[in-house]
């Protein structure tokens, strides 16, 4: 099985990603572990954001052969990223899920992005608006959680589609 956590910065993609991992027994990649893997002075162009969706998907390629789930954890603020993940899916003939996270209010999206300690990830609240104005609607059918409220009830949330 391959699924993809997508959804904007600050929303708790990683969290979800991690609680799911557990659920399906997966193995987790993240484009901020590659990107800091790869790349020592990240600039978030657009090139460099597609080279890490290569690697990442390269990685997971190599994993879904081996008989394992993968979860792929990024923004995929581009539908061409989401739908390179489901052709990837098909290709290693395994189930494909798309995960939407969504987070609540701007001030406490903005909250978790400054009190970030520890994680791999840049993200800043003006990558959150900058992504809020340009990542693409979801079309394709996708499981929606929302990041509203405890981990408890993310894991109920979870639960409910895994």
């Amino acid at each position: 099985m391959l699924i993809i956590i997508c959804g904007l910065q600050g929303t708790g993609k990683t969290t979800v990603a991690k609680i799911i991992t557990k659920v399906v027994k997966a193995i987790l990649l993240r484009t901020d572990v590659i990107r800091k893997e790869l790349i020592n002075n990240p600039v978030y162009s657009e090139a460099e954001k597609q080279l890490i969706y290569r690697e990442m998907f390269s990685r997971a390629k190599a994993l879904l052969l081996n008989k394992n789930n993968v979860i792929l954890d990024g923004t995929f603020a581009k539908k061409i990223n989401r739908d390179q993940a489901g052709k990837l899916a098909r290709e290693t003939n395994n189930e494909f899920k798309i995960v939407e996270v969504r987070g609540s209010s701007k001030e406490i999206i903005k909250q978790r992005l400054n009190d970030r300690i520890k994680d791999e990830s840049d993200g800043l609240y003006k990558h959150y608006l900058k992504y809020k104005k340009v990542f693409e609607p979801i079309t394709e059918e996708h499981v929606i959680i929302d990041n509203v409220k405890t981990i408890k009830d993310l894991e109920k949330q979870i639960n409910n589609y895994f």
